[in-house]
This record gives structure tokens, C-alpha cells and sequence, in this order.
């Protein structure tokens, strides 16, 4: 025989014994003391008996268990924007074409998460952590603003509805 097939064949007679030693030496001696409380034990003692222990019934479950493994979904926050001030449809009367615009974030947003103007469908500034924007020197005639919500890497995840003003400036056309 080789070594390999020796050394394989002893392991295995040994657990196999290893096995049948530890469940025969599980003795537990059961007496009752003085007091009259019943005391278990693994210790012998004279006047005690021997509990039988059975073995324990082991059962290997074929529960799927792979519904543990599902991660659940990140629920992102929904959020409600919107424009506050102008009101749509509002005339603004301003020489100097300026405006100021307000809004509203519902629930208030997270560190990160800015506010982006759009004013006629372009940027207007940079975007930041507060809604509220002062405009100037904002041309005569209709506009239409927009706010975007943006996340911490710039994507949009919440827009308001459009909020169209007219603004009315006096001309410096002068008529004879």
C-alpha cells in the first residue's frame, strides 16, 4: 500500500472512533440534594443515576435560502420643486430687468444635491445650494423659468413645471 492510502485510511478510523467516544462518554447524573432541589451533572456521585442522552437528531435543511442573498433597492428620496416667485403668467415691471426668482424644495435636499436656474431653457449662473436667484438686465417680453435639482454628480433627478413672466422695461426709443 502506498503512504498516501495508509495515512487516508488511519485519519479516517480515527475520526470514525473520535466520534463514537465523545457520544458514549455524554453521561449526565442526575440525584437530588439535601434541600430536595434535583441537581444534573456530568460528575458521577454516589446515589445518582445515569441519564440516557439520545443522540441528537441532526437534520440537514433543503430550505432555499437564497432569498437572503437579494438586496433590497435604495428608495431615493422623491422630491417636489417649484417656483414660488415669480407666479406664472406674472408681469414684472423693472427698468433694470432685474427679477428675483424663489422656490421650494420638498423634502429639503441632501448635502450634495444643488439647484440649477434655467432661464428661456439655458443655464442661468452656476448651480447652488439654495433656491433663490436674482436675475438682471432681463430683455422685455416673455420668458420662462425652470428649476432643476441636481444630485451630487450633476445628474437632474427633479425638475419644477415651467413658470412663464413678461417682463416690461420703458423703452428708450424716443418719438418726436
Amino acid at each position: 500500500m502506498s503512504n498516501k492510502l495508509i495515512v487516508t485510511v488511519v485519519l479516517f478510523v480515527s475520526f470514525a472512533l473520535c466520534g463514537k467516544v465523545f457520544s458514549a462518554s455524554t453521561k449526565v447524573y442526575v440525584w437530588v440534594d439535601e434541600k430536595g432541589k434535583v441537581v444534573y451533572s456530568d460528575t458521577p456521585r454516589p446515589g445518582a443515576e445515569v441519564v440516557e442522552v439520545k443522540e441528537k437528531n441532526i437534520i440537514s435543511s433543503n430550505i432555499d435560502t437564497s432569498i437572503l442573498d437579494i438586496k433590497p433597492k435604495v428608495i431615493e428620496d422623491k422630491f417636489e420643486v417649484e417656483i414660488t416667485q415669480p407666479k406664472n403668467s406674472q408681469t414684472i415691471r423693472d427698468n433694470t430687468g432685474s427679477v428675483l426668482v424663489q422656490g421650494r424644495i420638498k423634502p429639503l435636499f441632501k448635502q450634495g444635491h444643488k439647484i440649477q436656474l434655467l432661464l428661456d431653457n439655458s443655464p442661468y449662473g452656476s448651480p447652488q445650494n439654495y433656491a433663490l436667484f436674482r436675475l438682471s438686465n432681463v430683455d422685455r417680453g416673455e420668458h420662462t423659468l425652470k428649476f432643476e435639482l441636481q444630485d451630487n454628480k450633476g445628474k437632474v433627478i427633479a425638475s419644477s413645471s415651467p413658470v412663464t413672466f413678461y417682463m416690461h422695461r420703458t423703452s428708450s426709443i424716443k418719438v418726436n
